[in-house]
């Protein structure tokens, strides 16, 4: 699956703009979403620790995080960014208020939700390193690649939760939560965060 067979619309441009001029905030909060993704994978291996495809892939997943994490906080020190408590962005919070509650469809709501995540961040990612100055553009270029890879996997544990008995409710599911992703990127947000939507 391609980057925009599921997300639903590029980054506004008013995003990579405030993105090169705010890269300590960028930082400061890309830092905290390599530690939320880790964080989120761990509590899949608890929440479907029954599952052996899902418990393997996954806790490779989330030593990949934290290691990007760390990468993060050294690119931090690198640059001379200082470390910043941020409030969370709406984002997340924003598709996980449609996940459903009961399975079956909560483990496909989570899995769609973790490819949109993992899309849109290799999304912009890709969509900054020409904007970029070294080291930031190579580390960026470098990212970009291993959250294709992150979200890929989503989409097929997404296809796996969903078996060809469910397919059109995947597409059914992944229509709905790309089309509040989009919402969430493309309107107004009064936080700059590393997925947040046009700088208000």
């Amino acid at each position: 699956m391609q980057l925009f067979d599921l997300l639903q619309c590029p980054t506004p441009g008013e995003w990579l703009d405030a993105a090169v001029r705010r890269r300590a905030e960028l930082l400061n909060d890309h830092a905290n979403c390599e530690k939320k993704a880790a964080s989120t994978a761990l509590s899949l291996l608890f929440a479907y620790a029954e599952d052996r495809v899902i418990t393997e892939r996954i806790s490779r997943l989330a030593r990949e995080e934290l290691r990007h994490f760390e990468q993060v906080q050294r690119m931090m020190v690198t640059l001379g960014v200082p470390f910043a408590r941020l409030k969370p962005s709406r984002y997340a919070e924003g598709l996980r208020k449609h996940v459903r509650l009961d399975e079956p469809g909560r483990q496909l709501d989570l899995m769609i939700c973790g490819a949109l995540i993992e899309a849109r961040s290799c999304e912009r990612f890709a969509a900054l390193v020409p904007l970029l100055d070294e080291p930031l553009r190579s580390f960026y270029e470098g990212l970009a690649a291993a959250e294709a890879r992150h979200f890929t996997l989503y989409v097929e544990l997404a296809e796996r939760a969903a078996g060809t008995e469910r397919a059109a409710e995947l597409a059914r599911r992944q229509a709905l939560l790309a089309a509040a992703e989009r919402d969430l990127v493309t309107s107004p947000d009064p936080q700059f965060r590393f997925h947040s939507g046009v700088p208000a």
